[in-house]
């Protein structure tokens, strides 16, 4: 027998109003908010003018990214990464940058084959199925983790931006992703079909071709070969010749994408330190690299960036990148935003607690370009964001090292640097999460 529910009556209502009514503090919040934002009565301007954005130990050279209105971070933040290497290694001008467009493609048309793929080894479930619904409610979205960027490097390998430059669709995905998700859900009903039939496979091709023509109707037709060629900061021309893209990043990349692992920190009991973790049907490319994760405490995550860091190189993590920012002044701190004070009312959460709850999971990717260190330890940190050049310190945010423990979820860090008690973990059987949980988030 279930709990019956309660609903409000008259004399609660009156008794809610009037304790309302009879507080001062809430009656001054109530005219304040009326009238500003929240986020703007909320910030504490102590924290804003103790942030300072200069950093002991700083890489970036080159000039902010900007995804503009899409959900391409973890791609930006990845080729962001590699074009690091690149730039110092080869002395180009600070605004290369690879095509992120080209690796979109191939990362929209991996994801529904994936999908079409699930929908064929779970067409003997029901359609309210939970993992079947979670697919369903997003099977192309733009959001990915950094074993599948991995994945698509390793497959397709990368091209400069000239050879395919952006097009209104990548920098705007709503209306193509509308338009692939109406294809893919009326396809996995197809698919679902077609099993019984024993044409399964067939259905899944019909389904590929489909989407593969509205990527490059959208997108443009990605290269097979392009002429490598240009002019370094030195004013040096040189000529790399005819390329394809997987020999073109087998000769320019600095950086093998292969040797990097992921930690994440996952503080809730049931997860658990130094143990692997998968999430169940989370990824892009079929037969490519699993998503995997080794969850480690917060402190070995800081300890390593940093380390890289003062290494030379820049560290990609995905992060809550909303909660305690502020976007106009490019900055983060743990209690940026006073919001129990404006209210009244305590609104306290640990991290696990944010997690189990719905409140908090990995919503973006960046790169970490520099570290503020006092005797070894970290204070701040320096944070290229892919959201263009106008905000911050031309598009470099600063993020005080208290927001870090509470909202950054995953670091790339290279196997090399794992001490041999967490090397050692990489190789055990994961724990496997499910699609739903929220370390199956997508930056």
């Amino acid at each position: 027998m279930s709990t019956p529910k309660t609903a409000i009556d008259p004399d609660t209502i009156a008794a809610l109003t009037g304790r309302f009514a009879a507080d001062p503090a809430a009656r001054v919040a109530q005219n304040a908010v009326a009238t500003t934002d929240i986020d703007t009565i909320s910030l504490d301007r102590s924290v804003v003018a103790s942030i300072d954005p200069s950093v002991s130990n700083r890489v970036d050279t080159w000039h902010a990214a900007n995804q503009k209105k899409s959900g391409r971070c973890w791609l930006f933040s990845g080729l962001n990464l590699l074009r690091s290497g690149v730039i110092d290694r080869l002395n180009l001008e600070p605004d290369f940058e690879f095509s992120q467009a080209y690796l979109h493609f191939w990362d929209k048309l991996e994801k529904a084959n994936w999908f079409c793929t699930s929908m064929i080894e779970l067409a003997g479930r029901d359609l309210d199925d939970r993992t079947v619904h979670q697919l369903l409610a997003d099977p192309i979205g733009d959001g990915g983790q950094w074993d599948m960027f991995v994945s698509l490097v390793t497959k397709y390998g990368v091209v400069p931006k000239y050879a395919m430059p952006e097009t209104f669709s990548s920098s705007n995905t709503r209306s193509m992703n509308a338009q692939l998700e109406m294809i893919l859900r009326r396809g996995a009903l197809v698919i679902r079909e077609a099993v019984a039939r024993g044409s399964g496979e067939q259905a899944r091709l019909e389904i590929l071709e489909q989407v593969h023509r509205v990527l490059c109707i959208h997108l443009g037709t990605p290269p097979t070969r392009f002429i490598w060629q240009y002019r370094d900061k030195d004013k040096n021309f040189v000529r790399g010749g005819e390329l394809t893209p997987t020999r073109f990043a087998a000769q320019v990349l600095a950086v093998d994408v292969n040797d990097y692992v992921c930690l994440v920190n996952d503080p809730r009991p049931s997860s658990g330190y130094n143990r692997m973790l998968t999430v169940d049907h989370l990824g892009n490319v079929v037969g490519g690299r699993p998503v995997r994760y080794l969850n480690v405490e917060i402190d070995v995550i800081k300890r390593l960036a940093a380390e890289i860091i003062r290494d030379g190189q820049p560290v990609w993590f995905g992060c809550d990148t909303v909660p305690q920012s502020d976007r106009e002044r490019g900055i983060w701190d743990a209690r940026l935003h006073d919001y129990e004070a404006v209210y009244g009312i305590d609104m306290s959460t640990t991290k696990a607690e944010r997690m189990v709850s719905g409140q908090s999971a990995m919503t973006h990717a960046m790169v970490l370009t520099g570290v503020d260190l006092l005797d070894g330890v970290p204070r701040r940190w320096r944070v290229e964001n892919s959201w263009g050049d106008e905000a911050a310190d031309k598009g470099f945010w600063t993020m005080n090292d208290s927001w870090f423990a509470e909202y950054v979820y995953e670091v790339a860090v290279p196997r090399r640097l794992l001490p041999a008690e967490l090397a050692a973990v990489l190789d055990t059987e994961p724990v496997v999460l499910p699609l739903w949980d929220p370390m199956g988030a997508l930056a």
